[in-house]
């Protein structure tokens, strides 16, 4: 039995403060695949719950003065999450950023939240997306477990920062790329979206080393990171983004295929202009591509991924609706 369910496709996720007016203003110019409202780190606690206030009115102005996708993070611990999500589950949201993840029971419990109050304002149910945020190490041990928790979770991430502090270790690249690399193999077992990059980018001035981080997170897995500079997006967009060489390539192993008259059977075919192999794969990571290399407004593409062969569709954006 195959299992379809469509993801939005968020490249790059922008945090706005919600308590900042010339962030807010600004944000919709920035060319992100979503912007994240952020009710925590960047929102003091003594203005927590008038930033909760302005929610309604950043989500309108986001959807009547751009088009990108729109996200809340909410805080931990319960008491600031309850509130965070009566202010959050409202139309034009279209997911909610869960930070310190402790288990799958935690996700369960805020799930059951938001869908009575999606029943109470009439929403559909189940449309407002959940993404993850793992930062210690004892929820790590449980990411598998968390990946398949439930239904709405459309991705999970590593806090670099949070999960550096809590082993005692440095956010380097080499310490953070074992637990990273968890994320991904939790996300993909799951078939939900690995989101993030390999090491730590707190340093946004650093332009050359995040591009080349950018890079090589999507080499591991990853299909796109939040950012805390607009700096950052056009560098999330492209390196999360096929090159124009991979998509090329792709399409002729896959017009190959086609042509020999054997999808549905294994082949192997040698190509020597690049001493590359092709088989069915390959052809799954050309789906891939293509899927992550449309606009955002295109049209979904099914693709089969390789966890059991689930089908599967990535849609841009604002297509969910």
């Amino acid at each position: 039995m195959t299992v379809e369910r469509k993801f939005p496709v968020w490249r790059s996720a922008l945090f706005v403060p919600a308590n900042v007016e010339r962030f807010v203003v600004k944000a919709v110019e920035r060319g992100a695949d979503a912007l994240i409202i952020d009710l925590e780190d960047s929102v003091p606690l003594a203005e927590k719950a008038n930033a909760r206030k302005l929610i309604p009115g950043i989500v309108k102005r986001f959807r009547d003065t751009g088009s990108s996708d729109v996200m809340v993070r909410i805080n931990q611990p319960l008491e600031l999450a309850v509130p965070d999500l009566e202010a959050a589950v409202i139309a034009g949201v279209d997911a909610i950023k869960i930070t310190k993840v402790e288990g799958a029971e935690h996700l369960r419990l805020l799930d059951e939240m938001v869908t009575r109050l999606e029943i109470e304002r009439g929403l559909p149910i189940g449309k407002i997306w959940f993404v993850g945020l793992i930062e210690a190490p004892g929820p790590l041990s449980r990411a598998h477990e968390i990946a398949r928790s439930i239904p709405r979770l459309a991705g999970i991430s590593l806090g670099a920062e949070d999960y550096a502090t809590a082993i005692g270790a440095k956010p380097t690249e080499e310490t953070l790329l074992m637990p990273k690399q968890q994320v991904v193999q939790a996300a993909r077992a799951a078939g939900i979206m690995p989101l993030g990059t390999i090491g730590s980018v707190a340093d946004f001035s650093d332009l050359e080393g995040y591009t080349r981080i950018v890079r090589r997170s999507a080499d591991f897995g990853f299909v796109g990171s939040a950012c805390i500079h607009p700096s950052l997006v056009p560098i999330l967009n492209e390196g999360f983004s096929p090159s124009a060489k991979e998509v090329g390539g792709r399409r002729a192993r896959r017009c190959a295929q086609q042509a020999s008259g054997c999808r549905g059977t294994r082949i192997l075919r040698h190509r020597r202009q690049d001493d590359r192999y092709s088989d069915r794969a390959a052809s799954r990571s050309a789906a891939r591509t293509r899927a992550s290399n449309r606009c955002p407004r295109a049209s979904p593409s099914l693709i089969v991924l390789p966890q059991h062969g689930a089908k599967r569709r990535l849609w841009g954006p604002r297509t969910i609706r």
